[in-house]
């Protein structure tokens, strides 16, 4: 820090990240609140021996240098306290935090406040984390809340927020279709594994959704088990502060709010695996893709579907589902919005580095992962980056917001999803009598399919962004063509993909 550092700080006056204090003979008892609610919140600078005249409108008058007395007492004096436990919960300073820097012939104090590892928060002082737990706003250092505190500590272990054992909630909570659905998802990606062949308590075990108490001999699902496969009531019992909530906020015409949106309406069960299933179609429905289907096993993958399948990912694998909120996301004219309940766990710097992974959900982190969605190394954020970065040439924007709690990631700069160009256009591969658009819908039908092979044509007609009619002829142009075929009657058959079929 140098005076040159000094100056530039002033000149935004005080906000998020900086605090002055006048402190001449001793250090003011309101050091320490600041220190707790820096640590707490994103870090930030105290300058000690700087008046500030909150109602002086004109920024360049608002501060006084007044320089701090025996500037060295004051610093021993405050490493005495940052290191007493009665005082401090945690010290997260280092040597060069602390500096004394002459400013227009006085010498003031910078203290650097980190932000507090995870593992360390919530950091407070006397003895009282109850009441001396603080955050920063705009308006200044606050208390924390009873929520607020509770959310830190859970975030300081790196076991989850998602193993629990809930008590009095089993199988019988669980919708069975959701949990078909994922296995034969689950089958589909991984042939041959052991855990095929297991029943679905067993299944769930080997996942993370169940869980039984070796010493209370208690068993039932965990909270990812019922958050990720549960019945809409159940989950709602549990889990009543959190939404679900998909907008497509594209082509907008006068006062229209949206063109399509997703919400919990009674119709399907608002569990995490429904809702990314009904979502991710839509959000990539104006994505072109090459399309080939290899045995059951489609290969149309773009790298900025894989992008939106990652975001998806992060946003339920990071949401703070014990606190209230929203799980949000977005289609936008110029690109896509992701959000989640939940600040971020690690420094936001470290997230575009890459390279460490720290899920609030590890378990349904491993659940997605497994039928394809998500990394668990570190290196999903920084590989959506490059991606659209080098399409472009925006740089994705990830921010936290304490003030409502929430995470947020924005893509934007697409001027329109038509710009979105691929290697090999889907209509290559599918009959040339098709009409156009028959190619990219049908892939988006298979793709529900192959995901619920019972799906109706009704069904079909509330998940996908395509018309009734068009749907029954393009069901039927796919069964001539021998993609798929129909076992058993309309009502209570099943559709089968013909193995060994490509498309290519």
């Amino acid at each position: 820090m140098t005076t040159s550092d000094i100056h530039n700080l002033l000149k935004k006056g005080e906000h998020l990240t900086l605090e002055c204090k006048l402190c001449e003979s001793r250090l003011p008892n309101s050091l320490w609140d600041t220190y707790s609610a820096f640590a707490n919140s994103y870090g930030g600078y105290i300058l000690l021996g700087i008046e500030e005249h909150r109602n002086e409108p004109d920024i360049t008058k608002r501060f006084t240098i007044k320089g701090v007395d025996n500037p060295d007492k004051l610093i021993t004096d405050l490493w005495n306290l940052a290191n007493d436990p009665n005082k401090v919960s945690v010290n997260v300073l280092k040597d060069d935090d602390v500096q004394i820097i002459s400013v227009e012939d006085k010498r003031i104090i910078v203290i650097h406040i980190p932000r507090a590892d995870y593992h360390l928060r919530p950091v407070y002082i006397n003895d009282n984390p109850a009441k001396g737990s603080f955050r920063r706003n705009h308006q200044g250092d606050y208390h924390c809340t009873k929520e607020e505190i509770s959310s830190m500590y859970r975030d300081a272990s790196d076991d989850g927020n998602d193993g629990r054992l809930l008590h009095h909630y089993s199988i019988v909570d669980l919708d069975a279709e959701s949990l078909r659905a994922y296995r034969q998802v689950f089958e589909i990606r991984n042939p041959g594994h052991i855990l095929n062949e297991y029943n679905d308590k067993d299944f769930l075990c080997r996942m993370g959704g169940y869980i039984i108490d070796r010493e209370s001999g208690e068993e039932g699902l965990t909270v990812a088990g019922l958050l990720m496969f549960g019945q809409g009531l159940p989950i709602r019992e549990l889990f009543d502060n959190i939404r679900m909530d998909y907008v497509d906020k594209t082509n907008l015409v006068g006062e229209m709010r949206y063109s399509d949106r997703l919400t919990y309406d009674f119709s399907w069960e608002n569990n995490i695996y429904q809702f990314i299933k009904r979502v991710l179609p839509r959000i990539t429905s104006d994505l072109p893709r090459p399309f080939v289907l290899e045995g059951m096993q489609r290969i149309d993958d773009t790298p900025l579907h894989k992008l939106i399948r990652e975001a998806l990912t992060n946003m339920v694998i990071h949401a703070d589902f014990m606190t209230t909120g929203v799980l949000r996301a977005e289609k936008r004219d110029d690109g896509f919005y992701f959000s989640n309940p939940g600040i971020v766990k690690l420094p936001i710097e470290t997230v575009y580095q890459g390279g460490i992974s720290r899920a609030r959900n590890p378990r349904i982190q491993n659940m997605l992962r497994m039928i394809g969605f998500g990394e668990n190394l570190g290196t999903g954020f920084p590989t959506m980056v490059d991606v659209w970065k080098k399409k472009f040439h925006t740089l994705p924007k990830l921010e936290e917001n304490l003030q409502v709690n929430i995470t947020e990631l924005t893509f934007s700069g697409m001027k329109s999803v038509g710009e979105v160009e691929t290697k090999s256009s889907p209509k290559e591969k599918w009959p040339k009598k098709w009409p156009e658009k028959w190619p990219e819908n049908a892939a988006r039908i298979l793709e529900a399919i192959i995901q619920d092979n019972k799906v109706s044509v009704q069904e079909l007609e509330n998940r996908l962004p395509i018309g009734h009619t068009t749907i029954k002829k393009i069901l039927t142009a796919m069964q001539e063509e021998g993609v798929i075929r129909r076992v058993g009657p309309a009502k209570g058959g099943h559709w089968e993909v013909t193995k060994g079929q490509s498309t290519k």
